[in-house]
């Protein structure tokens, strides 16, 4: 029987300009959706496993296209409420060599943002669920989503559903103080903690020694550290933690580490030539997700996790499109990126 896998958090409209264009200078924006946990669930579905995206959406025509465009990639979508007045939005500008790119949110007041506990039978919704997963984004939105976490988290408790989260700190939507008061309430009920070289840092002020994000050094030894004091704080049984050494916008080092409580596992890293970064994280997260509930490895679940991450870089949009053979054909050494025939 297929694992089955529920993700919680806001779906958005992302406008992005045509290829390298800067937001000035377009006259034409792209739409597509995407969304922290939404990117997770279509990466699960894309593996086969059974995946529920759960949000709350408006009932006009731009909340139906959202939630057709994760239709359209096998996620289910039974758990959306439907109401509220508006679809979050972020615009995305891509960055190119030296010039980073850049996003603007527009989601204040989303249909998400202003839901209501109530709204939401979250022991119905997890009934037979093997894996909750949610990202530090949701919380952010404001007192009523931190809520409706924590109820879900809760829940998921209750009926020993294992429970993930990528912390994915992010400045624009809430400031480190609040960041650190919410999560700290939710670490008790995570399981598997996702983080990068900055959230552990920004979120829980645990640091990695010896390492220059912006410089591209990252200490191995430092990130040791920083698993481990995370896991013996909180008592999260895993934690992953992505590693990008950033060369420029379009030329980054990728790989990752996993501790498991005992072992220490790195990731072979790769040298990734970056078509589109958004949704990098959340494709590691799905990796990392099936890779576990097919009980892999520590050392294979990591080198699985960051191989799809790998080929998200490759791919337009928030959605990772890609299957367990070519994940695994990659992780197993097939770097060459030759045509397929």
């Amino acid at each position: 029987m297929s694992k089955r896998v529920v993700t919680f958090g806001e779906l958005m409209l992302r406008l992005a300009p045509p290829g390298y264009e800067r937001f000035a200078q377009a006259s034409t924006f792209g739409a597509t959706f995407g969304g922290g946990e939404a990117n997770v669930a279509v990466s699960l579905a894309n593996f086969g496993l059974e995946a529920d995206f759960v949000s709350k959406l408006p009932k006009h025509e731009i909340g139906q296209a959202a939630v057709n465009s994760l239709r359209r990639y096998g996620v289910g979508t039974r758990h959306i409420v439907r109401g509220g007045n508006r679809v979050g939005i972020y615009f995305l500008e891509k960055g190119a060599s030296q010039r980073p790119s850049k996003v603007i949110y527009d989601r204040a007041h989303s249909a998400i943002a202003e839901a209501e506990v109530a709204e939401f039978d979250w022991d119905a919704i997890l009934a037979g669920a093997d894996w909750f997963h949610f990202t530090g984004i949701t919380p952010a939105l404001g007192e009523k989503a931190a809520a409706l976490t924590l109820a879900a988290v809760q829940a998921a408790r209750r009926l020993g559903v294992t429970v993930s989260c990528d912390l994915n700190y992010r400045k624009n939507l809430w400031s480190k103080e609040q960041a650190r008061e919410v999560m700290t309430g939710l670490a008790p009920y995570i399981d598997v903690c996702i983080a990068n070289e900055e959230d552990s840092a920004d979120v829980f002020g645990i640091r990695a020694a010896a390492t220059d994000i912006t410089g591209g050094h990252l200490s191995h030894e430092g990130y040791r550290d920083v698993a481990r004091q995370l896991a013996e704080t909180f008592g999260f049984k895993k934690v992953a933690i992505t590693l990008r050494g950033s060369i420029s916008a379009n030329d980054n080092n990728w790989a990752a580490l996993l501790y498991d409580g005992k072992d220490y596992c790195f990731s072979k890293n790769y040298l990734v030539h970056i078509v589109d970064r958004v949704g990098g994280g959340d494709s590691f997260g799905g990796g990392l997700i099936y890779a576990l509930l097919n009980d892999y490895s520590s050392q294979d679940s990591i080198e699985y996790a960051v191989a799809a991450s790998c080929l998200k870089h490759s791919i337009e949009g928030d959605f990772n499109l890609v299957s367990v053979d070519e994940v695994t054909k990659l992780a197993q050494g097939d770097a060459s990126g030759r045509v397929q025939r």
